[in-house]
């Protein structure tokens, strides 16, 4: 977990990703990456020429790469990440021109031994997928996995008690620079205009909180979420007469990552980078199976 290299991910970070749950890949082969971009890139000038033939390999507007994460990933079970990019160049752009990054996506398994340890041979266990850009790019992409390596892929939701775990566990890291707020963001039900309520915590005392919950430094359990989040609602309970629980997490945002309930993450912190997506792995192969 510690052999990330922080430059090699640092494009990773601060981004807002889309999250999705990916079935195994059939027969997809590592080998033939720039086949695979080749094809990709002529599918989607296809697309937008209304389904026009064009030809594979001929110069496109929008250029495909397709490249290996080796350090992305848990144990040797997992399958390193794949990252799918997208670049374009304006026709009236000279050659020698910079191509622009307009989407970016990628596939992942960190410590994604359930799904892969008896996984048959000529299947490829990636089950979570993060994209960041236009949705009509996530479109077209995900429909040419789709139809080439006969997965399938579903927009991943993260529930209220997963968010709770998120905050309850990244309030209690250590970082080794000043650290933001912790914030929850409740939606308040039932009422004919909507209503959110922000609390915020200071890092500091929602790590000390969490410190107390904690009985075994390293293990985390259902009982010491709950604990952690009874005790935030009684201290905001006892300020402002309300009840918390009543109302629906939304988002969890501390100086590791933020996360919102639609399945939007935003990691923060390259130190911890492996462990979100961990938690993240274990949310996609819990909607596969």
């Amino acid at each position: 977990q510690e052999n990330v290299d922080p430059q090699k991910t640092a494009f990773l970070l601060r981004k807002a990703w889309a999250l999705y749950s990916v079935t195994p890949l059939y027969r997809f082969r590592r080998a033939r990456l720039r086949e695979y971009a080749r094809l990709l890139s002529a599918f989607i000038a296809a697309e937008k020429q209304k389904g026009l033939a064009v030809e594979v390999g001929a110069e496109l507007d929008i250029k495909v790469a397709l490249s290996s994460l080796a350090d992305l990933r848990g144990s040797e079970l997992d399958q390193a990440a794949l990252l799918v990019q997208l670049s374009s160049r304006s026709r009236a752009s000279s050659r020698n021109s910079e191509d622009k990054l307009v989407w970016s996506g990628w596939f992942c398994s960190v410590f994604g031994d359930d799904l892969s340890e008896n996984m048959p041979e000529d299947f490829t266990s990636l089950p979570l997928f993060l994209s960041h850009g236009a949705e009509s790019y996530m479109s077209l992409v995900g429909s040419w996995f789709q139809k080439t390596f006969d997965c399938c892929f579903r927009r991943l939701a993260i529930s209220p008690l997963s968010l709770s775990w998120m905050v309850a566990m990244w309030a209690g890291c250590t970082l080794d620079r000043a650290a933001s707020a912790v914030e929850l963001v409740f939606s308040v039900p039932c009422l004919s205009q909507p209503l959110d309520i922000s609390y915020a915590i200071h890092p500091e005392d929602a790590k000390a909180l969490w410190d107390t919950v904690q009985k075994t430094p390293g293990e985390v359990t259902q009982e010491e979420v709950d604990v952690f989040m009874d005790c935030l609602y009684t201290h905001f309970h006892r300020h402002f007469k309300i009840h918390l629980s009543a109302a629906k997490l939304v988002k969890v945002s501390t100086a590791v990552a933020s996360a919102h309930c639609d399945g939007i993450v935003k990691i923060l912190h390259s130190q911890y980078l492996p462990g979100v997506l961990t938690l993240l792995t274990e949310l996609a192969i819990s909607q596969i199976q």
